[in-house]
């Protein structure tokens, strides 16, 4: 089974800890995720974080905190062995922006529009199904 990366990036503002997540501009319906991608082969879990940080935000600079249990009733269904990991950023970025992703994935090209949420805020991410950001709380 392929391996796939979930990238929660999170960052300390004002006291509060928040999470990095993105809604797709052209398709409203895929609802709010986080980065996340395939391992390339040869490649360790902590690369493709790394890579497929990049590749979806743009951003560069950044640390793995730890990896996460990967929580909800999603993991038995999905096609890819899923590994969560904790990212904090060694950069400052805005509370906003748009990026259009490279790289060789399925995503390659498509805009993706971030934004900083508190994690004690009411988030949904993939249509409800992933509560795994309430570890980082």
């Amino acid at each position: 089974m392929q391996q796939r990366v979930l990238v929660y990036v999170t960052r300390e503002r004002n006291g509060q800890t928040e999470l990095l997540v993105f809604d797709q501009r052209d398709d409203a319906a895929s609802g709010t995720q986080v980065p996340a991608g395939r391992v390339d082969p040869g490649e360790t879990l902590e690369q493709a974080v790394l890579r497929e940080l990049h590749e979806e935000t743009g951003l560069e600079r950044a640390s793995i905190i730890r990896e996460l249990p990967i929580l909800g009733d999603w993991v038995q269904e999905a096609k890819y062995e899923n590994h969560a990991f904790e990212v904090r950023l060694e950069e400052e970025t805005p509370n906003s922006w748009e990026h259009t992703v490279h790289g060789n994935g399925d995503d390659a090209g498509m805009v993706f529009a971030y934004r900083w949420v508190p994690l004690d805020s009411d988030l949904s991410l993939w249509a409800g199904r992933d509560p795994t950001y309430r570890q980082l709380v």
